[in-house]
């Protein structure tokens, strides 16, 4: 059985129930929040049952999915209590669109990623301020913009095609983000929030690297996170160890039980077990 929640109050009770279950309801519960303030990444909740439910799944609506073989538009989240139940969710006729085609670059696995929580805002309030002096006069921080979409797709390492450049500027122009401008306005460092209130895409040009840019723009978005009433938190890659080590030593939390696997399933009408 497969039920939309499409009633506000509905979807408000949801978000606290969410929000009690956390961290490991992260990215529903971000994905959630975002949908009940003003949902500009185009989601909608299916749920197995209310209000006892045991499986919630975020998924775009149609309208915003016109392309089988664009999968960056096509991303879900879910949380569930109950297996059986969630299997039966993504059973249900119509849930998924299991109809996209695969990726010839990357195959079945897009991500495979270890989620990490960040620190309260009193530890994110005395990590700038020991961050902030390294900063040079010549640069300032600012948010992401069009203009600057293009850097970060030739930057990405999944990146470099007209989908992705569609997707970052979809996450640029609906989500916040932070970045270091040089003198010249040209984005150094940089990192954003995407559907699911989840920090990710950072990244430092390989010139301006160990001066602490990255530290910066990552403590200032997730204090903007918390001033919004969102937990802060992001993914890093497994094999990222640098960051991994770095993101200890600033108080952050390495949550490995939730590790994060973003699979595109090839043929049509399965369900991966």
């Amino acid at each position: 059985e497969m039920l939309i929640l499409s009633c506000s109050s509905k979807l408000q009770l949801l978000e606290g129930v969410l929000r009690r279950g956390l961290p490991e309801t992260l990215m529903v519960h971000g994905g959630l929040m975002n949908i009940n303030r003003g949902n500009p990444g185009g989601y909608e909740v299916l749920v197995d049952s209310w209000p006892d439910f045991k499986a919630v799944l975020l998924r775009p609506r149609k309208e915003v999915v016109t392309d089988n073989s664009d999968l960056f538009s096509n991303m879900h989240a879910a949380f569930y209590r109950d297996l059986g139940a969630y299997r039966a969710l993504l059973e249900s006729p119509g849930a998924i669109n299991w109809g996209h085609t695969s990726d010839p670059v990357t195959g079945g696995l897009l991500w495979a990623n270890l989620t990490v929580a960040c620190p309260p805002v009193s530890v994110l309030t005395a990590l700038l301020s020991l961050c902030f002096p390294r900063l040079d006069p010549a640069m300032k921080l600012s948010s992401l913009t069009a203009s600057h979409v293009d850097l970060l797709n030739v930057t990405w390492a999944k990146g470099g095609n007209e989908r992705s450049r569609r997707y970052l500027a979809s996450l640029i122009r609906s989500f916040p983000s932070t970045c270091v401008l040089d003198a010249t306005g040209c984005p150094i460092s940089w990192n954003m929030t995407d559907q699911f209130g989840t920090m990710r895409h950072g990244y430092t040009l390989p010139e301006h690297r160990s001066h602490g840019y990255y530290s910066i723009v990552t403590i200032v978005t997730a204090k903007r996170l918390h001033a919004q009433g969102y937990p802060s938190f992001g993914h890093t890659s497994l094999d990222n160890y640098p960051m991994q080590r770095l993101q200890v030593n600033h108080g952050f939390r390495l949550l490995p039980s939730m590790s994060r696997f973003i699979i595109h399933h090839p043929t049509p009408g399965t369900v991966p077990s």
